[in-house]
C-alpha cells in the first residue's frame, strides 16, 4: 500500500498537484473505500485544487456543486421543467391522449432538470463530484445530503428513489467558518490542509514559475511565510502567493522595499494588511 500512496502523489505531481505524504494516503484511501473526503483548511491552501488534479488524474469529469446561504434541493439536485411540461399538457390537451394522459406524464425523467448533484450520480461514466464550501450552505442542506453520501441514491417524490450509476468520488471543502455536524463528518473520511512548509511552498512556486531563479524564489517565500506569522486579517494564500511571485520575478527578480510596496496588492487585499506589511518592511526584509 505504500508504494500504491507513494505512485499516486507523484501522478499528482505530474498532473500540476504536489502533495504531502499523509493527504495523498488520505486520497487513496477515499478511492479504495469509496468514502467521500472532507477537506478542511483556510481558503486558497489547495482543496478545491486537489479535486481538480484528482479529475485529472483519472481522467473523470469535475461536477461542482459550489455552496451559499440559501442553497437547498431544487439548485442542488433537480428542478421540473415546468415550461416544458406545460407545453406536453397543452398539446395532449389538443390530441387524442387528452388531459388526464398528460397530466400522469409530465413527472417523467425527460421533464426532469438534473442539478450537480444528480447529474453526478445519473452519469453513465463515473465521475468527480466537488461540493465547495460546505460550510457556507445550512445545517438542513446538510442533512439533506447525508442519503446521498451514505446511501449513493437520492430520493424525488415523484419518481422514488434513485441510486447512483457509478459511485462517484467525492471530494467536500470547508473553510471552517461553521462547524459541521456530527452526521455528516461520520460519513466522510476527514483530512485538514494548512499552509505549506517552506520546501514544499518552494517546490509549488517553482512549479508555477519555471523560469526563476532558486534562490530568488527562496527569498521571497521566506518573505512570504514571514507575512503569513503577523497578525493579518487574511494572510495569503498560496494562489495569492504565486501571484505575487510572478509579479516579483516581472520586475527584474530581486527583493527590494520599493518592488515588495509595488506588487502588495497581488499578495495581501486588504488595505490594513498591506499597510502593516509596509511599516513593517524595515524588520521583514532583514537578511
Amino acid at each position: 500500500m505504500i508504494e500504491a500512496i507513494e505512485e499516486l502523489k507523484i501522478q499528482l505531481g505530474l498532473h500540476g498537484y504536489l502533495t504531502e505524504d499523509n493527504l495523498a494516503a488520505a486520497l487513496y484511501l477515499a478511492e479504495n473505500l469509496e468514502k467521500p473526503l472532507l477537506l478542511e483548511g483556510p481558503a486558497g491552501v489547495g482543496k478545491t485544487e486537489l479535486a481538480k488534479a484528482w479529475s485529472r488524474l483519472r481522467k473523470r469529469q469535475l461536477i461542482r456543486l459550489q455552496c451559499y446561504e440559501g442553497l437547498d434541493e431544487s439548485k442542488a439536485l433537480y428542478e421540473w421543467n415546468y415550461q416544458k411540461q406545460l407545453l406536453y399538457i397543452q398539446i395532449a390537451a389538443l390530441t387524442e391522449k387528452g388531459w388526464e394522459t398528460g397530466r400522469k406524464q409530465i413527472f417523467d425523467q425527460e421533464f426532469l432538470l438534473k442539478r450537480p448533484l444528480l447529474t453526478a450520480l445519473t452519469s453513465p461514466a463515473p465521475v468527480v463530484l466537488l461540493i465547495d464550501e460546505i460550510d457556507k450552505s445550512d445545517q438542513e442542506f446538510e442533512s439533506f445530503l447525508l442519503e446521498a453520501l451514505s446511501d449513493w441514491q437520492v430520493t424525488i417524490p415523484e419518481l422514488g428513489t434513485i441510486s447512483a450509476v457509478n459511485r462517484p468520488y467525492v471530494v467536500l471543502t470547508s473553510n471552517s467558518t461553521r462547524e459541521l455536524g456530527d452526521a455528516l463528518r461520520r460519513r466522510c473520511l476527514h483530512f485538514h490542509i494548512d499552509y505549506p512548509d517552506f520546501d514544499r511552498e518552494l517546490a509549488i512556486i517553482e512549479q508555477n514559475a519555471p523560469d526563476i531563479d532558486r534562490k530568488f524564489a527562496g527569498q521571497l517565500v521566506e518573505f512570504i511565510q514571514n507575512i503569513r506569522k503577523q497578525p493579518l486579517k487574511k494572510p495569503p494564500s498560496v494562489t495569492e502567493s504565486i501571484d505575487w511571485v510572478l509579479s516579483m520575478n516581472m520586475l527584474g527578480g530581486e527583493l527590494t522595499a520599493d518592488a515588495v510596496r509595488a506588487t502588495l496588492s497581488a499578495l495581501l487585499k486588504y488595505t490594513k494588511d498591506r499597510e502593516y506589511v509596509v511599516d513593517k518592511l524595515p524588520f521583514l526584509l532583514k537578511p
